[in-house]
């Protein structure tokens, strides 16, 4: 009665009866022994609470591939500490809560560097090589981050130029994740001003998973990428 009232989680031994009663087997069944002993760790950002609101960071960490366009700045897990500190003072003033938020983005990109980490797909707009979040030294140590994690073998990282002109990215950023085979369905993330949306009907994902796959399409290669953050890199250390 517990379980099912949420008051407690099931016990591995409690999964295995329940699903012997319903004869569930593998590869389903090893799928849910394993979400089950996920479930009792502890994730990082529960030490963030007061600062993470809704489930992303969860299943940011549990996903297999995360596919990312951004048209506004650089994503959470590529952000470096300064450009991530002028990205929080434009939602809060409160010295302490900046610092508290920037050591949680940093804390999150530790998922790039596990032994299974996510495949991540990023697709930026050229707009954000131009944004300028802080000044010149903290933009080149963005971009210079940038190229650094671009050469990790499970991180694409594209660019969208402008001349592309109209896309089908234009109504905003948003994320797509997918997870191992029984684990979850694909989920569509959208972060608003309203608040955080998760699009989990197949529809949806689709649509969601087209519009990224058009944008990559749209976007330069990733060589080209790099060499047009290079670039960028150039022109911030010039304009000082």
């Amino acid at each position: 009665m517990r379980i099912e009232r949420a008051l407690t989680k099931a016990s591995g031994n409690d999964l295995s009866a329940i699903m012997d009663l319903y004869g569930v087997t593998s590869p389903k069944r090893d799928a849910l022994l394993q979400l089950a002993k996920d479930a009792w760790k502890r994730g990082w950002w529960t030490a963030y609470r007061d600062i993470f609101a809704g489930t992303y960071l969860s299943l940011e960490d549990e996903a297999s591939q995360i596919r990312d366009w951004q048209p506004q700045v650089v994503p959470g897990l590529l952000q470096t500490p300064d450009y991530a500190r002028e990205v929080v003072m434009a939602l809060t003033t409160e010295a302490t809560d900046i610092e508290r938020h920037v050591a949680a983005r940093m804390t999150r990109r530790s998922i790039l560097s596990r032994p299974n980490a996510p495949e991540l797909h990023v697709v930026l707009d050229e707009a954000v090589l131009y944004r300028r979040m802080g000044g010149a030294e903290a933009m080149r140590a963005q971009f210079d981050s940038l190229l650094t994690d671009a050469r990790r073998p499970h991180v694409s990282l594209q660019v969208l130029p402008f001349s592309r002109g109209r896309h089908p990215g234009l109504n905003g950023g948003f994320a797509v994740l997918t997870f191992e085979v029984g684990i979850d369905p694909d989920i569509a993330y959208l972060e608003t001003p309203g608040g955080d949306i998760y699009l989990e009907s197949e529809d949806d994902v689709t649509r969601r998973r087209v519009v990224f796959d058009e944008l990559s399409e749209m976007a330069m290669c990733p060589d080209e990428s790099q060499a047009r953050i290079e670039r960028a890199a150039r022109e911030i250390t010039a304009d000082g």
